[in-house]
């Protein structure tokens, strides 16, 4: 950890994202050794981030039904900011 760290982490909560996103994205930042800190850690939380990796735009079965092109816009939106 760094300094430089512990300003980044105080900046992504000011966007107040949910604990499991959080999860999920150290699960896609990490390397080797603490990928397996995390899938041990969260087994359920690797196990839904792989089947949402896999499908597109992350929509799986258990969403029900979703509207791909309201998802595809809320997407962009999402990656703009």
């Amino acid at each position: 950890m760094s300094l430089h760290g512990y300003h980044v982490s105080r900046k992504m909560l000011k966007d107040d994202p949910p604990f499991y996103s959080l999860i999920m994205a150290a699960m896609q930042k990490a390397d080797t050794e603490n990928i397996c800190k995390l899938r041990t850690a969260f087994p359920e939380v690797w196990a839904e981030l792989e089947k949402r990796y896999n499908a597109p735009m992350g929509v799986i079965p258990e969403d029900g039904k979703i509207d791909m092109d309201v998802l595809a816009v809320r997407i962009h939106e999402m990656e703009e900011k």
